[in-house]
């Protein structure tokens, strides 16, 4: 029974193939930054005008909330895409260049969409043979911290919902595969912003100054030596300075710098002893130098947790479909980057997994990268996929 819904399925899916792509082009030549997505929340609002399934619109912010019920008792599935772009001036050599001066969707989130509208209305289409109910969450913000995930959460977005699933489409992943990882799978992450305040003078008189740029300097050398002496050798963490602001005149002692970092962990163990350390190291050097310090230590996405149970469950069905795109299931690495899926991950038991999509030509660059682009066939490797474990998930085999 399921392999005929899914093969009903597929077919429309294949029949709407060029207007997926279609709908990928639109919103990669008019890309919006996070939390400022006026044009592409009334794009997909207005896609979903005239069809048979609830649209909750401004959730969470410029969230979106639809719900496609079949009328009949069952569970409730999830199935998450985001929207937003990223402050890049596009350099990639596509035809369908953002429109936008300094941003980008250079993570693939216009794929995201893109899949999920045609997906949903497919399965609207269909929803007569499911049970139980299907919400898309279209999300906003994925990119910028607090991200759109939690204030979608905060407005309600999850109730009723058993279990999330989400894709994110992967350009130096090889085409067509889908890879996975039960439990940690993408790091957490914080950030953190410091003014260390000294005393300022005139470089002939370092002994009537409290240099602020020289315990800064102990600051960051110090700061690399958490990773490499306070975290047990087994377990992942990263903390990178990525701003260190001193600038001033060749013979003036600086009374005050300006320095933010960012920290990675894949445990929250780690993510607070990396916390602790940090603090401490400011003590220490404050004393040490006799200079204060103000710091803004922000925690955000959490890590990324993939249910193994579900995770290994929702693998074994794919692997017993025919979805003659898809050219492979494998079990990957955990990824560096932080993604705000985690989330909902902590609210309901979910699943996060990737689809290659490395160009068929030229060099496959990194996400965040203004060159960053993909292949679009995977977009229908995405619906497919996505499709089959919705009705997996809803249409339980006796």
């Amino acid at each position: 029974m399921n392999e005929s819904i899914k093969s009903i399925l597929f077919g429309k899916i294949n029949a709407k193939q060029d207007h997926m792509i279609e709908i990928r082009h639109q919103l990669h030549e008019n890309p919006e930054l996070s939390f400022q997505e006026e044009q592409t929340a009334a794009y997909i609002a207005d896609f979903y005008k005239s069809k048979d399934c609830d649209v909750r619109t401004n959730v969470g912010g410029r969230g979106i909330v639809v719900t496609i019920d079949s009328g009949k008792l069952g569970k409730t599935i999830a199935i998450r895409a985001d929207f937003d772009a990223l402050p890049i001036q596009e350099e990639s050599d596509v035809a369908f260049q953002s429109k936008n001066p300094g941003v980008m969707h250079a993570c693939g989130h216009d794929a995201h969409t893109a899949y999920m509208l045609i997906l949903a209305e497919s399965l609207i289409e269909i929803k007569d043979t499911l049970t139980g109910k299907i919400v898309i969450l279209h999300q906003h913000a994925e990119e910028m911290p607090p991200g759109g995930a939690i204030q979608m959460i905060e407005d309600h977005a999850l109730d009723g919902v058993d279990n999330v699933f989400g894709i994110h489409v992967m350009s130096q992943m090889e085409t067509g595969k889908l890879f996975y990882r039960p439990g940690n799978i993408q790091t957490g992450r914080a950030n953190f912003h410091i003014k260390i305040q000294g005393v300022g003078g005139h470089g002939s008189s370092p002994h009537k100054a409290n240099d602020a740029i020289v315990a800064a300097s102990y600051f960051v050398v110090a700061a690399q030596s958490i990773v490499s002496r306070r975290l047990n050798p087994f377990d992942v963490g990263s903390i990178t300075i990525g701003n260190f602001d001193g600038r001033g005149s060749f013979n003036v002692i600086k009374d005050s710098v300006f320095l933010e970092g960012d920290v990675r962990s894949m445990s929250e163990e780690v993510r607070m002893i990396i916390e602790k350390e940090i603090r401490a190291k400011l003590d220490g050097i404050a004393a040490m130098f006799d200079v204060t310090y103000e710091l803004k230590y922000e925690n955000d996405y959490p890590v990324l947790y993939n249910e193994p149970g579900l995770t290994e469950e929702t693998i074994s069905k794919l692997k017993q479909t025919t979805i003659p795109e898809l050219k492979g299931i494998e079990l990957c690495d955990a990824q560096p980057p932080s993604e705000d899926f985690a989330y909902y991950a902590k609210e309901r038991p979910s699943m996060f997994f990737y689809i290659g999509a490395a160009p068929e030509e030229g060099e496959a660059y990194p996400h965040h990268h203004p060159k960053f682009k993909i292949n679009e066939s995977i977009l229908i490797v995405a619906a497919k996929t996505m499709g089959s474990i919705v009705v997996d998930y809803l249409i339980k085999e006796k």
